[in-house]
């Protein structure tokens, strides 16, 4: 799981614009996340959005610190994927997931959001999804 010198200064210029309004951004994805997939949206029935958005920039934020050395992710990302999948989160979700990031980083950061950057934040979702689909996995053998 690394990305290139490339993938990580784009998606650290990119981040350290859109943490300037973590709050915006997170309110703008789950959003995006409701408006595409309206089937996850009970699965959020019981929780306090602004808190789960300080949770998902604070671990987005991890993730990019950690940008050039993502092995120390592992096992927590492995672990929360274990826990989504105990609340009902599916591999189609993922996708889902992907795309509302995709979708409202192009909103937020506009000309910012180059093609590269694009790739950038592909790469590290898709090694982030990837790792918790995993840990996911790894319950279900588990559990089998």
């Amino acid at each position: 799981m690394s990305l290139s010198s490339q993938n990580i200064h784009d998606i650290r210029a990119t981040w350290s614009e859109l943490a300037q309004d973590a709050e915006g951004t997170t309110d703008a994805f789950y959003a995006e996340l409701f408006r595409i997939a309206p089937d996850v949206r009970p699965m959020f029935a019981d929780t306090d959005l602004t808190k789960q958005g300080r949770k998902l920039a604070a671990a987005i934020g991890l993730v990019v610190r950690h940008a050039d050395n993502l092995v120390p992710m592992v096992a927590p990302l492995r672990e929360m994927g274990a826990r989504h999948a105990g609340y009902g989160v599916e591999d189609r979700h993922y996708d889902a997931v992907g795309q509302a990031l995709i979708a409202t980083l192009q909103a937020r950061l506009g000309p910012t959001f180059t093609p590269a950057a694009r790739d950038a934040w592909i790469a590290a979702y898709s090694a982030v999804a990837g790792t918790m689909q995993a840990g996911a996995a790894d319950l279900t053998r588990q559990s089998a």
